[in-house]
């Protein structure tokens, strides 16, 4: 597998993430102030991204959200633990697409010569095509993590381009074209399988694709998560917030600490990196 130089800066910061945890549990800005003995300014300060808070306050949050301290502070400080990322034995291409103000990630994972699978097609096929890999020249599946703009806005162009007439995705009666993926279906390839995972929570239908080399069986998988694991965070539970945080502590919990995770929005991590300071994961 080729190095990855990129690095992104990570999806959400502590804000993001406090905000995220309240809404899991259900609270108020002012009830979370109350429960925590934190001022309720100080706390919307950092939901505005103006974290000022002290490790006793950060200590106090955590502990009324079930968050991981250690990680939760890393955010704070701006230190959030790069992982360090192995080998995997077939190659993975990101690609960082604009959206918005922030960025979208699709992969290719290559099957062999340039022959290539690609996970999510981003927020138009002219970012896609920007983004693209010299080498990579034909397109042999399209996987689909869940239906936003900003992860299947090339989809249509991609497979009319392809010549492919369906794609794999989360199952779904209003996708024209979708081979639906019930939960732990494979898709086998000539030196790889692809099996998916329901996963919703951030959107009623969600997949995350786990990628595992059938030649070398003992060698690193690589995930797909969408916006379902972040490197620091989880995606917004928008479906269903509870839903979210079972089914990423559910995959978590099914990897090999050299997992490398790969998201729909910041960097690549690992499973290792995620169980020891993902603030909603670590134990």
């Amino acid at each position: 597998m080729q190095p990855f130089l990129d690095k992104p800066p990570l999806e959400d910061e502590l804000g993001d993430v406090l905000e995220k945890a309240a809404r899991h549990a259900r609270l108020t800005t002012e009830q979370l102030a109350m429960e925590s003995e934190v001022e309720v300014s100080r706390i919307q300060d950092a939901l505005d991204y103006r974290p000022e808070l002290t490790q006793a306050e950060l200590g106090r949050l955590a502990r009324v959200l079930k968050l991981n301290e250690v990680g939760l502070n890393a955010l704070a400080q701006g230190a959030y633990p790069s992982a360090e990322l192995g080998s995997l034995p077939f190659s993975v291409h990101p690609l960082r697409m604009p959206f918005g103000v922030g960025v979208a990630n699709a992969y290719v994972v290559s099957t062999g010569g340039d022959t290539a699978l690609l996970f999510d097609t981003g927020a138009s096929h002219a970012e896609l095509h920007r983004a693209w890999p010299v080498r990579i020249e034909e397109v042999e599946s399209v996987f689909v993590t869940h239906y936003e703009a900003e992860h299947i806005g090339g989809l249509e162009v991609v497979l009319r381009e392809t010549g492919l007439n369906r794609f794999y995705g989360p199952p779904s009666g209003r996708w024209p074209g979708c081979h639906g993926l019930s939960d732990g279906e494979t898709v086998q390839y000539e030196k790889i399988s692809v099996t998916a995972f329901n996963t919703p929570g951030h959107a009623a239908e969600h997949n995350c694709y786990l990628v595992q080399s059938t030649t070398t069986p003992h060698g690193a998988s690589l995930l797909i998560s969408g916006d379902l694991i972040f490197a620091g965070s989880l995606g917004g539970g928008y479906f269903c917030c509870q839903r979210q945080l079972a089914h990423s502590r559910r995959i978590l919990d099914l990897l090999a600490d050299d997992t490398v995770i790969a998201p729909g929005h910041g960097p690549l991590t690992t499973a290792a990196n995620e169980r020891r300071f993902n603030p909603f994961l670590a134990k």
